[in-house]
């Protein structure tokens, strides 16, 4: 995303004049999900003096500050004791979707039903990524195959159980414990087909806000 993010964190980049993080956190508040915790790096600074204390939406923002960066599942991993022994949702803040956060709260509760450790939302491959992440079936997401993969969102729901092997302070991609939680069959999954994207580059950027433009 450089030049964009030389000075300004990925999570404030705008859409539509609202900063990609904004969005989230108002979807978040009217699923009446108010306890949020944000996890940051790079110019984290600008996050927190942003959003402060989530009061204007009427949530509860903390903070886990990085340095240096821990990458997807250290960074959850460091971020565990303020987000208790519950299944919770995970959204990465620089993608842009219209998902409806309320169905975090029954993905959380077919985690436990189903002795699962991880919910992943999937969408329709994009452009970018058109061989896709991985295999699903039978309400089951596998481990990518030949065809007829799907992308993974960046939205999930995940027991505190599924980070139990993620070194706390050693920088680690989520595809890790994904990996042995794969194997144990123990990731549940379903297929988004609403609007998502992933805000990878700066054509992408103009991309979602010529998206929502034409549709506003």
């Amino acid at each position: 995303m450089r030049p964009l993010t030389d000075s300004t964190p990925k999570p404030l980049l705008r859409v539509q004049g609202k900063p990609l993080i904004e969005w989230h956190i108002e979807r978040l508040a009217a699923a009446q999900i108010e306890h949020i915790v944000i996890n940051h790096a790079w110019l984290g600074e600008q996050i927190e003096s942003y959003l402060g204390d989530g009061s204007k939406w009427g949530v509860h923002i903390q903070y886990s500050a990085e340095n240096p960066a821990l990458e997807t599942a250290a960074g959850i991993k460091k971020a565990l004791p303020l987000l208790g022994d519950a299944p919770f949702l995970v959204v990465s803040a620089d993608i842009w979707s219209d998902w409806n956060p309320q169905l975090a709260h029954y993905l959380a509760q077919s985690l436990v039903n189903n002795q699962a450790t991880a919910h992943l939302v999937l969408v329709p491959n994009p452009e970018h990524n058109r061989d896709g992440d991985f295999a699903f079936a039978q309400g089951k997401v596998q481990p990518k195959a030949p065809t007829g993969n799907y992308t993974y969102s960046g939205i999930g729901v995940f027991h505190p159980h599924f980070f139990a092997q993620v070194p706390a302070h050693t920088p680690t991609p989520l595809r890790i414990p994904l990996n042995q939680a794969l194997a144990q069959q123990q990731v549940l999954g379903s297929i988004y087909q609403g609007t998502w994207m992933d805000i990878g580059t700066p054509q992408r950027l103009q991309q979602i806000e010529q998206n929502l433009a034409s549709k506003a």
